[in-house]
């Protein structure tokens, strides 16, 4: 029996997926077409709530024709939640960027997606590659052929 790939996608690239399509958009495409599993956690979800509540992003919501709960609602549909805990010690410069290396742990993640150098500066956590959604897409491209 195949095992999907289980990835953990960062605040940054699932609101460039939802309010500008592009590469990012591949990510949630994959999800839906159920090639890729992906994961979140409480906080991750408080993040991207918050994120796309953000006045600076009002008139890129708006645009989708959508509201930011119901982007929230149809991210929720594809991802699975895992109870994530907080690490023991900080691992990334931006201690907020720890919240999805947790989530990553509790959801026994093969991958991480990620825009923030931050997170990509340490290439890898617990032997979790972090990639960009390019280096992603192209690396599941390679797999999936």
């Amino acid at each position: 029996m195949r095992r999907w790939p289980r990835w953990v996608v960062d605040t940054n690239v699932l609101v460039s997926a939802f309010l500008w399509q592009g590469t990012p958009s591949r990510v949630i495409e994959l999800a839906g077409e159920k090639e890729v599993q992906l994961f979140t956690s409480r906080a991750l979800l408080d993040e991207l709530a918050a994120t796309l509540a953000k006045k600076k992003l009002a008139r890129y919501v708006d645009a989708t024709g959508l509201a930011a709960d119901q982007m929230l609602a149809s991210y929720r549909r594809i991802a699975t939640l895992v109870t994530a805990r907080r690490l023991d010690r900080q691992v990334s410069r931006d201690a907020d960027d720890d919240a999805v290396l947790a989530c990553a742990l509790a959801a026994r993640a093969d991958l991480v997606v990620s825009g923030d150098d931050d997170l990509l500066s340490l290439k890898s956590f617990n032997g979790i590659p972090i990639f960009t959604v390019a280096q992603a897409i192209k690396g599941f491209a390679s797999t999936a052929s």
